[in-house]
């Protein structure tokens, strides 16, 4: 049997999921259409998707978008922010996405004609829209930015549409006061203002960005419906990687199928790059160990090189750290251990190191200390915790890739309580 076309690979890393590999999002999903549904009948609304790194929050914003701009005559507006740390800099980067969004639909010329000079064509063919806005501009938008939005609205109502604002990866904006600020009285004018703004604002980042905004701002905490993103359970991982190797036309054991849901560990992010690994190394359309184990070592370079801190993902290099990533790592449901627990495994060589490599890791923000632990320190989230038990077994300890990945806890193992949902509970 020839190697697999890696071109036909059913899994779709650092893309947008397609729909059909959507599994286990099926009331985050009903919640965000309520929302949009009650925007549309001129009732505006603002959400707050929660999740940690991997989780799946900027596809489930954009599978949702789809869904309501098909079924519920919404307009959706995706706005990435990362590296945006201000609020004229959201403000100019929201309005231009509207702007290039809105290119071939029926409503697109409403849209330019809305921003008049301020919109301009640009590019060899002239087909690209630029937004350019001044100082002054922006100043004004802040202060009217409801007004604005307000008569953009007005425009899209002339098509039966409601407006649906996705504002993606707010780090760079949550500990701002200006922001903070601004939102809230964005919310409040809009709440007092008649008539009503078919509008929903959906905000997506980590729960951590949330707590900023609330602690710079403390009246945001009831300003949000929440809509939390909790991990895959094994049940959902194994779903997911059911359908997309039958999607493509291979077949995985059932023995390969309990590797992968554990080191998948409930996150979709690491199911795409992992599964794509595996596909690449398969040499058929029978996935047989020897590709599982390879696809698992390639996915945690690929992986480490993608989603880590560069500085973190060299500073694992050697192989002393290595020894002792592996003490730490020893299971993917570990997210907290103790400095007292790792040196008791450690060989005596290494154990004169452990405190440096503590420090390192912690400036690094690979680990933060543990306050519920005397002398304990806990992964800052999933997502590290997993790559880091990823690269402690696909590597031995002496740094040499190629090794088998070691066997972990039970395939199918869940996480201790208060790390991962139980398999018999509900989804928000």
């Amino acid at each position: 049997m020839g190697a697999m076309n890696v071109d036909s690979s059913p899994f779709s890393p650092g893309q947008p999921v397609p729909v059909e590999f959507f599994v286990g999002r099926s009331a985050e999903i009903e919640q965000l259409r309520a929302l949009i549904r009650r925007s549309a009948g001129g009732r505006f609304s603002i959400g707050y998707v929660s999740g940690e790194r991997g989780i799946g929050k900027s596809s489930l914003a954009a599978f949702v978008r789809h869904l309501v701009e098909r079924d519920n005559d919404a307009v959706g507006c995706h706005v990435m922010l990362g590296g945006v740390r201000s609020l004229p800099g959201m403000l100019r980067q929201t309005l231009d996405r509207v702007l290039k969004e809105s290119i071939g639909r029926p409503w697109h010329q409403q849209v330019v004609d809305f921003f008049g000079d301020r919109a301009r064509r640009v590019g060899v063919f002239g087909v690209t829209l630029e937004l350019r806005l001044e100082g002054d501009d922006l100043e004004r938008m802040e202060r009217d930015f409801i007004v604005t939005i307000r008569r953009l609205v007005e425009r899209l109502d002339a098509h039966g549409k409601s407006l649906f604002l996705i504002l993606d990866d707010i780090n760079g904006l949550a500990g701002s006061d200006r922001f903070a600020n601004w939102l809230k009285s964005t919310v409040d004018e809009i709440a007092v203002s008649r008539p009503g703004t078919s509008l929903c604002i959906l905000v997506v980042g980590l729960e951590e960005r949330r707590q900023e905004l609330i602690a710079v701002q403390p009246s945001l905490a009831r300003v949000f419906d929440l809509i939390h993103i909790a991990p895959w359970t094994d049940a959902e991982v194994a779903d997911f990687y059911r359908r997309a190797f039958r999607e493509g036309g291979a077949r995985l054991p059932e023995n390969g199928l309990r590797t992968l849901t554990l080191y998948t560990g409930g996150l979709p992010v690491l199911a795409h790059e992992i599964g794509h690994a595996v596909w690449r190394v398969a040499a058929g359309s029978e996935i047989d160990a020897q590709a599982v184990t390879g696809g698992i070592i390639l996915a945690a370079e690929v992986i480490g090189g993608k989603l880590l801190e560069p500085r973190i993902f060299n500073a694992i290099r050697s192989a002393r750290y290595r020894a002792m990533l592996r003490r730490i790592a020893d299971r993917p449901s570990r997210l907290r251990f103790t400095r007292a627990e790792v040196l008791k495994g450690l060989p005596s060589a290494d154990k004169g190191s452990l405190d440096n490599f503590l420090r390192r890791m912690r400036k690094l923000g690979a680990l933060e200390v543990d306050p519920e632990a005397q002398g304990g320190y806990r992964f800052p989230n999933r997502l590290h915790a997993l790559y880091f038990y990823m690269e402690s077994r696909a590597h031995g300890v002496d740094g040499r890739a190629g090794r088998q990945p070691v066997a972990g806890p039970r395939a199918g193992s869940r996480f201790t309580p208060g790390e991962r949902r139980s398999k018999g509970s509900g989804r928000r």
